[in-house]
């Protein structure tokens, strides 16, 4: 499962995907978690000093390596230059599994143990001020577009991406790549703007979407959360010793978490389990293209100086049929 978690800034949803990591670590299930926000903090939201967390490898700054392992040996790719960052896969491209080791795990993950189990952690890297006037923010998000693009889960595997804030997910055509999307909303009207501006942009690709409420105090919040988005509305979260603990450098072992919140978090994974029956790889491979081609008419064909839509396999449909190449 491909599993997103957004919102806006100071939501919460960097502390609500750390806690969600590590309930899957703790059922011994496999899982990818990748940072993809622009304040780079699930690393120490999973436990890791300041230290540590900036020493994790950067997406972004190893695009070519990411390329060129997935190009792999497809014809319609001349070269990893020619990549963007929605180039789909085709006969020939090298996809990616959540089980295995491959050069991008790597050079682009570590391995961060958690109380219960282990996990993946891939990260895109800080933007800071050497990236002023030079480049975006959302080309290091590129890597994990790409990544998502070739990636082949099955049951009971999960990627968990901690994206960006508010409306900035929709730069690119990172948002349909998910099977669930968990947006977290504070009772505040800032708290759920954010959702209506991703339920309207998001209404016309299928995208499943439901609302943590966070930072609820009592029923009136929830009452609020309830009217201002209705039956999307999942499970509600409120404060928790154990975060508090957490945030100040006193972790305390996952078990202790708060039986209302690991009940909340079960909540999660049973709405993210749901959507896998549902999946439709092949919905999935034309959003792709869709992407890919509007990327490549308004910048990418310009940028590489060639056209970039002869790139899509018409024959190619992403799914975990498809075998694997070495």
């Amino acid at each position: 499962m491909k599993i997103a978690f957004v919102g806006k800034g100071g939501s919460g949803k960097t502390t609500l995907s750390s806690l969600f990591i590590r309930h899957l670590a703790a059922a011994g299930a496999p899982v990818v978690a990748v940072d993809a926000d622009i304040n780079q903090h699930l690393g120490t939201a999973l436990g890791l000093e300041d230290a540590e967390a900036a020493a994790l490898p950067a997406m972004g700054e190893r695009l070519p390596l990411i390329k060129d392992y997935l190009r792999g040996s497809n014809p319609r790719i001349a070269s990893a230059d020619m990549m963007i960052k929605t180039t789909p896969p085709g006969e020939g491209s090298r996809l990616l599994r959540i089980r295995e080791d491959n050069p991008v795990y790597e050079a682009c993950a570590r391995s961060l143990r958690l109380d219960d189990g282990e996990i993946r952690l891939m990260v895109t890297g800080p933007f800071n001020e050497s990236d002023l006037g030079v480049a975006c923010y959302h080309s290091k998000v590129g890597a994990v577009e790409l990544f998502l693009n070739h990636l082949v889960d099955g049951p009971e595997e999960y990627v968990v991406v901690d994206m960006t804030a508010g409306s900035d997910s929709f730069a690119s055509g990172m948002f349909t790549r998910f099977d669930m999307t968990f947006l977290v909303a504070e009772p505040t009207r800032k708290g759920v703007s954010v959702y209506r501006q991703y339920k309207e942009y998001a209404r016309d690709f299928g995208v499943a979407l439901r609302v943590v409420g966070n930072k609820v105090q009592g029923p009136d919040d929830v009452d609020f959360l309830r009217e201002q988005v209705g039956d999307d509305l999942l499970v509600t979260v409120g404060q928790s010793d154990w975060v508090r603990a957490m945030e100040k450098g006193r972790p305390a072992p996952f078990v202790s978490l708060e039986p209302q919140n690991r009940t909340a978090l079960g909540t999660l994974l049973a709405a993210a389990d749901a959507t896998y029956g549902r999946r439709d790889w092949e919905r999935y491979t034309r959003q792709m293209v869709h992407f890919h081609l509007k990327n490549a008419q308004s910048w990418g064909n310009a940028r590489t100086g060639t056209d970039l839509a002869a790139q899509v396999d018409p024959a190619f449909v992403l799914s975990e049929a498809v075998p694997q190449l070495s």
